[in-house]
């Protein structure tokens, strides 16, 4: 999986990958609620303010604010000062562990740095040990190492030393102290009454490591995480299988090959009462996802077929072929549309509405358990390629055309024995 883009959510500003690390995928302008973890919206109220130039009087002024519509909070309820203008500029606490964090990261970005750098000075010193004397001469490397030796270090080793200025200043850091004696609890701690709606939840203070504040007076709003769109590529191949549009606000995909667009899709329809080691009549839909005619074929699972195990049933499927019309968007909403005459056999075959049929199975439960019926079949359908080859050629149009015959293994619940 590939991370095409990061947008917010709710603003739908969108970013790239380097700029939504720099804000911590989080979104500058929009916060969660710390109670209910809602969206906050921004309220505007008229505040009475005194005039600059005669500080006796007063005129009203627009103020705006953090409120929640689902629990009520807002963002007076911590302190918070109103704004005066609607986005940006809001006060956020400040942790006292921020520069100590800091420190720590730089220190051990620099330890992670040098331990690369050994690692790739031990390669190079095996692989040129390991070179031989006869391609050194022979590629007029001789000459070239006996220079080098004799005065500046190696051109492939000398890139790998420390930039000059920061990179050498060695960064320490003091090592945290432990403490002897613990801060003892306050004296009202045990006969203090608690209440309960002024007490944070365990997910309220996890959601604020950083705090992770023990009364409900301490929770300040959260800038809301961002999401992201993201490619797929075949694990074997790696062709393009999804990929969506850059915009947040399309939901549409530049390239969408995923199997769900092209293999027939089974449903339940009705199910009537089951009961142990009787024959039930079950209808199902199969549906034709792709835009030319598809025919399928259903088969029963074999003894010992790994695919079969948990199957507590036996399952009677039709013989006959069945076809299915090609998928059109415009037909569904056409009602004067001609239907095509597929010569359906009435026993098999249920209804038929474009390219989705309904048709029959049989089945036996052979367990008397009060778990669900389970069964399991084979379908098999055709498959045709019909999207332009990557080096077209003359056999390439005859290959296209091919039908491929694809077999996939169904399972469905039917529910639990009747009583």
């Amino acid at each position: 999986k590939l991370v095409d883009s990061h947008y917010c959510p709710s603003c739908l500003e969108n970013m790239p990958s380097a700029e939504a690390k720099l804000k911590k995928n989080r979104c500058a302008n929009c916060f969660d609620c710390p109670c209910c973890m809602h969206t906050l919206s921004t309220r505007a109220t008229n505040i009475p303010a005194p005039l600059p130039d005669d500080p006796t009087k007063t005129a009203m002024k627009k103020a705006y604010y953090l409120a929640c519509g689902f629990c009520r909070w807002t963002s007076r309820d911590v302190g918070m000062a109103d704004k005066s203008v609607a986005s940006g500029g809001w006060q956020e606490p400040e942790n006292p562990h921020t520069q100590r964090i800091n420190k720590l990261i730089e220190y051990y970005q620099q330890l992670a740095h040098r331990e690369k750098q050994e690692r790739d000075r031990k390669k190079l010193a095996r692989r040129r040990q390991c070179m031989p004397l006869a391609f050194s001469e022979k590629y007029g490397l001789g000459t070239r190492l006996q220079k080098q030796r004799s005065g500046a270090p190696i051109s492939s080793l000398a890139g790998l030393s420390l930039k000059e200025g920061e990179d050498q200043k060695e960064i320490s850091i003091e090592p945290a102290q432990a403490l002897d004696e613990v801060e003892p609890l306050p004296e009202d701690c045990y006969t203090r009454p608690i209440s309960l709606p002024e007490v944070t939840t365990l997910r309220q203070r996890l959601l604020q490591p950083d705090f992770q504040p023990a009364g409900a007076s301490q929770l300040h709003p959260r800038h809301k995480h961002l999401l992201m769109k993201r490619s797929l590529r075949c694990r074997k191949c790696e062709h393009n299988l999804s990929k969506p549009e850059f915009n947040p606000t399309s939901i549409k995909f530049k390239i969408q090959l995923v199997a769900v667009s092209y293999i027939p899709e089974v449903r339940i329809m009705s199910i009537p009462n089951l009961r142990y080691m009787k024959e039930s009549q079950v209808l199902l839909t199969l549906t034709n996802p792709v835009e030319n005619i598809t025919h399928v074929t259903l088969a029963a699972c074999e003894e010992e077929d790994p695919d079969d195990i948990n199957s507590t049933a036996k399952v009677i499927v039709p013989t006959k072929e069945l076809v299915l019309a090609g998928k059109d968007a415009a037909a569904e909403y056409d009602e004067l549309a001609e239907p095509q005459d597929f010569q359906d056999d009435p026993d098999v075959v249920a209804f038929r509405k474009s390219n989705k049929i309904g048709f029959f199975i049989k089945v036996i439960p052979q367990k008397e358990e009060d778990a669900d019926v389970t069964v399991s079949f084979k379908v098999r359908h055709d498959f045709r390629n019909l999207a332009a080859p990557m080096r077209p050629s003359e056999e390439a149009g005859d290959a296209a055309a091919e039908a491929i015959w694809l077999v996939q293994n169904v399972e469905l619940r039917l529910g639990p024995l009747a009583p």
